[in-house]
């Protein structure tokens, strides 16, 4: 198999390897062709030098990607789209390939999808800001990800990416239509880019770089803000100037054919003890987490209204009905050390996320999972609550690093 042609498009095959290696880490699902990844890795290095040659070409075209309807915690749906497996590879290789160009250029307080960035810094960034603040625009776009202009999108890549290669390639995946559950193909109009594409965190931050962070920067270049992909909050001084630039923000928007979602949108007062004004709202929830007015403890037995984080309510309701409704509680023919080994890794992604702001909401949750662990020692072992519980408690004795929370001490 000879991988050292010439070709038009400057791609070497050892992209597309290392791609499909990236990708190949991520989720399960098929796209419209239903070729899953075991199916994919058959053939694998024959599939692999198909997707190269065509990126090399300049002939590679996507497939329809498959749209799914998941709820979201508005009670509301939000479209997911999700491209075939050899899409997936591709668009992998763009992305890298641009990401490594212009990643540079994106905003420091931009923090979502990139290499070096977290969520946990973005929080860390809200929270200084709000000590130094009183005032934050908590602001929500409306159906970001379905509404992004493709002519607008399209000049900017082709703004900070010359090569004509890199713009075709995206103008293709852009205008890759849908496909419903139902075999319906629903074309592009000119807008969207689907939440579930590889390359799209990447064209997401790179559209509002130039709609959103390089105008509020040009525009009001003293207030502070805190952007992950479309998800915002913008400090400001008093609720006048948060009013003004609030508004100033929606006819940007509406010039690059986006806009609020009024009813998600407020702007909200960082209420503490220093802090006394009347406002409607204290509170604004940012990454899963509220930022609201809080007790909170300095020297000996003093207490005081700091204003601080924790897991916001509905993501706490989120754990909780996960952990209610997880299947493995039902299955009393297995061990406990098989439920460890299935839950294990969901328990440390939650705490090592959530532990950010302290233990004081994780401590329910935990709570919550080991109460629904002692009702499956009951059913397994027919025994009442309360032995039950003795027999947890022992078990928690003698192996304290079985359960990833009971190992941190969250228990």
């Amino acid at each position: 198999m000879n991988v050292n042609v010439t070709k038009t498009v400057p791609i070497e095959f050892k992209w597309v390897v290392d791609a499909y290696a990236k990708v190949r880490q991520g989720g399960k699902a098929t796209g419209i062709d239903e070729e899953s990844w075991t199916d994919f890795a058959k053939n694998v290095e024959q599939n692999l030098y198909l997707i190269w040659n065509r990126l090399a070409s300049g002939s590679y075209y996507p497939q329809a990607v498959r749209s799914v309807e998941i709820p979201k915690k508005d009670g509301t749906m939000r479209m997911l789209g999700i491209p075939t497996l050899p899409d997936r590879i591709a668009q992998q290789v763009i992305k890298e390939y641009m990401e490594k160009r212009i990643d540079r250029l994106f905003h420091e307080h931009s923090y979502g999808y990139r290499p070096m960035k977290s969520a946990h810094q973005a929080l860390q960034t809200v929270l200084k800001n709000c000590y130094a603040f009183d005032f934050v625009i908590d602001m929500d776009i409306r159906k970001f990800f379905d509404e992004i202009d493709h002519e607008l999108l399209l000049k900017a890549v082709e703004h900070v990416l010359p090569e004509k290669w890199i713009s075709f390639y995206v103008k293709r995946w852009l205008e890759a239509p849908t496909q419903d559950e139902n075999g319906v193909i629903t074309p592009k109009q000119g807008m969207g880019t689907p939440q579930g594409g590889v390359i799209s965190p990447l064209l997401a931050n790179l559209y509002l770089h130039f709609t959103f962070d390089k105008w509020l920067e040009k525009h009001f270049p003293t207030t502070p803000f805190v952007r992950y992909a479309d998800d915002a909050v913008v400090h400001c001084r008093t609720k006048e100037e948060a009013e003004q630039i609030l508004e100033a923000i929606k006819q940007r928007l509406n010039q690059v054919k986006l806009s609020i979602k009024e009813s998600k949108t407020k702007i909200a007062y960082c209420k503490d003890y220093k802090r006394k004004q009347s406002h409607e709202h204290v509170q604004f929830d940012f990454l899963g987490f509220s930022f609201k007015p809080l007790r909170m403890t300095g020297k000996p037995k003093d207490c005081f209204t700091g204003f601080g984080a924790v897991i916001s309510s509905s993501n706490r309701k989120k754990l909780m009905e996960i952990i209610r409704e997880e299947k493995v509680f039902k299955n009393t023919a297995i061990e406990i050390k098989d439920i460890a080994a299935k839950m294990n890794s969901r328990l440390r992604g939650w705490i090592n996320y959530y532990l950010f702001k302290g233990k004081r909401s994780l401590n329910t949750i935990m709570d919550s999972f080991d109460e629904r662990l002692i009702k499956w020692i009951k059913k397994k072992y027919k025994i009442q609550m309360k032995a039950a519980r003795r027999k947890l408690n022992a078990i928690k004795q003698k192996t304290p690093k079985l359960f990833y929370h009971w190992e941190v001490g969250i228990c």
